[in-house]
């Protein structure tokens, strides 16, 4: 049977806070709201684990916008994700894997909108065999009920497969919750528990591992 490889999304596949800081330059220069409000919104989006409402409530109130807290995010979930890019390595090594009879599965927590939008519009989605969204799905990373989803979806079992992504809490915990074993991508988050089996700092690193395993 072949064998499952998870990969986070946000900040492992994609440099989500390199696209968000894109993004944050483009809103506040189409608002007219000077840099000042960039470097508010990077001091309180929190790698975006901020909620969304909570975010744009502050900001509507630091600066005096119009719009609604709910229009501004609707918008938000449209307008962020053709900020998002893929380096073509990191399509490669997807392809490499599933070219070794791996399947591939992205595991990702959000917002349906939000990233079925990153993963369309970098072609993440067409590169693997099943994207898993946890809104989609109606469970987060560390539920191990996530990870057998994704197997199920893929014809596969959780037995030798890993999980890659950058957060010890969701994607590692997640990942040892479902038997899976892990690599950690980055430095994003300071908690250094629990620990993956690797950890490097580019998901680039994570594929010859998998191949070799």
């Amino acid at each position: 049977m072949a064998r499952l490889a998870c990969f986070d999304l946000d900040n492992t596949l994609i440099d989500r806070d390199g696209a968000f800081l894109a993004w944050a330059r483009w809103f506040v220069d189409r608002g007219g709201l000077g840099d000042d409000a960039v470097e508010w919104l990077l001091a309180h989006d929190n790698g975006g684990f901020t909620p969304r409402e909570q975010l744009f409530a502050g900001l509507r109130s630091a600066f005096g916008l119009r719009a609604s807290v709910g229009e501004l995010v609707e918008a938000y979930d449209r307008e962020h994700p053709p900020f998002t890019w893929v380096e073509q390595s990191v399509l490669d090594g997807l392809a490499s894997l599933r070219t070794a009879g791996w399947r591939v599965a992205v595991v990702t927590n959000g917002n349906v909108v939000q990233q079925t939008g990153k993963l369309e519009h970098t072609g993440i989605a067409a590169a693997v065999d099943y994207c898993c969204i946890s809104q989609a799905a109606g469970v987060r990373k560390p539920d191990r009920r996530i990870f057998e989803l994704a197997a199920s979806q893929t014809g596969t079992t959780l037995t030798d497969g890993w999980m890659v992504g950058d957060h010890p809490s969701y994607d590692i915990a997640g990942g040892l919750n479902a038997g899976l074993k892990t690599i950690r991508i980055g430095h994003h988050h300071t908690l250094n528990t629990p620990a993956a089996d690797h950890h490097f700092d580019s998901v680039l690193k994570s594929f010859p591992v998998i191949l070799a395993s």
